[in-house]
């Protein structure tokens, strides 16, 4: 698929190795069909049937939102309340004039976005928004600017230019310390993206863009959520709850010695900790399985699931996890842990499990065969997954 090409063409494991948070990287071609994921059609279909309002829907121009009274007009329900339709004909006007339009998290709204974004997550191990953005003039819509994560973006149609400026401060954070100085002056990168063209951005690399190429601009942006060592802290936070001596009150009113004594025995613990063999590989496990991905329900399914083998299931989440368990009376289990739960299959099931990891839509006669069960196997495993969202389903009847 069009969307699975993205990892191979960015150089898997040597990207993963010499580019991940360090340099850019610029893929000519790395698409072959963009036009499948998302066209100026869709964005059309979704402004009509979505009450996308800011700041899901916005205008910027010279790094600035747009008013919505400026494209947009209030409208009163029935229900007295009041949402702000989008008006075509001066959506067009502030478009002409050199607004460029976005649609955050177009991945929740288009599934062959879903797919890219799911694919990417199941790569790179952390979620990923996909943005939508289309421009049609020489003006940019955001000045030069850094981004607080890292960004994959997908020309889809027409020319966007951009300059790369490279960072002024390493690793800077949405709740940062301090902001990154001023950009350079001349830029270390100076490309034009081509429909299929793909470029990997670092966070904190000073960039501008801009459709000044004399023709309209859609591309996607997918947005990885960093993964920074205050997260770790945080989260061993919150697994040394279970020692009484952090759930202990803070010595405020103690003397000098007590309050030194209690601050060493909260180094002891956080070093010790830190110390554990594979710490980062359990956080990285830890975040995968709490991962709650694209929830969709599997109306007019309220529990249960039919031995339908036109009937397909998909994985809400590209960051399940499948690994090996003993269960309480020491017998191997495959444990898929996904949207914060687990659940434990005889290990014949793996197959199955497996093709579902692999992305999209997969009938219950396509799980059986993988795994060599009956369909009525397969819906049995497929309903427990979606009993804990981590699947959903649709289609048989």
């Amino acid at each position: 698929m069009t969307y699975q090409l993205i990892a191979e063409r960015l150089g898997q494991e040597e990207f993963l190795a010499r580019s991940l948070h360090r340099d850019y990287r610029y893929v000519p071609g790395g698409v072959t069909d963009p036009g499948v994921l998302i066209s100026f059609d869709t964005l059309n279909d979704l402004i009509a049937t979505h009450r996308l309002e800011v700041p899901r829907l916005r205008l910027s121009a010279d790094g600035q939102v747009l008013p919505q009274h400026r494209y947009a007009v209030p409208v009163t329900t029935r229900r007295h309340t009041v949402w702000q339709r989008t008006h075509p004909a001066e959506l067009h006007r502030c478009l002409a004039e050199g607004a460029s339009l976005v649609i955050d998290a177009i991945d929740e709204l288009h599934e062959p976005v879903a797919d890219l974004a799911q694919h990417l997550e199941s790569w790179l191990r952390t979620h990923v928004q996909v943005n939508a953005y289309a421009s049609w003039s020489a003006q940019g819509g955001f000045g030069t600017h850094w981004d607080d994560h890292d960004v994959i973006v997908v020309q889809v149609e027409g020319s966007k230019h951009w300059r790369i400026y490279g960072p002024t401060r390493i690793a800077p954070m949405h709740r940062d310390t301090a902001h990154p100085e001023t950009p350079p002056e001349q830029p270390i990168a100076d490309l034009v993206l081509e429909p299929g063209d793909v470029l990997y951005l670092p966070r904190g690399w000073w960039h501008a863009v801009a459709a000044d190429q004399g023709v309209r601009s859609l591309h996607l942006t997918c947005g990885l959520t960093p993964h920074t060592g205050a997260d770790v802290i945080g989260w061993l936070s919150e697994i040394l709850r279970d020692r009484e001596q952090v759930r202990a009150d803070v010595p405020l009113h103690a003397g000098p010695d007590a309050q030194a004594a209690y601050v060493e025995l909260l180094r002891e613990h956080l070093v010790a900790a830190l110390e554990e063999p594979g710490l980062l590989e359990r956080f990285a496990a830890a975040r995968d399985a709490e991962d709650l991905g694209r929830l969709r329900p599997s109306l007019p399914r309220l529990g249960g699931m039919p031995a339908d083998p036109k009937v397909r299931v998909r994985l809400t989440t590209g960051r399940a996890r499948l690994t090996f368990a003993a269960d309480g009376e020491g017998a191997v289990v495959v444990r898929f842990a996904a949207a914060g739960q687990e659940v434990d299959f005889d290990p014949a099931v793996e197959p199955l499990l497996r093709r579902l990891l692999g992305g999209g839509w997969v009938s219950l006669a396509g799980l059986a065969a993988a795994a060599e069960l009956t369909v009525a196997d397969a819906a049995a495993v497929a309903g427990e997954l979606v009993d804990v969202q981590a699947a959903t389903v649709k289609g048989g009847r």
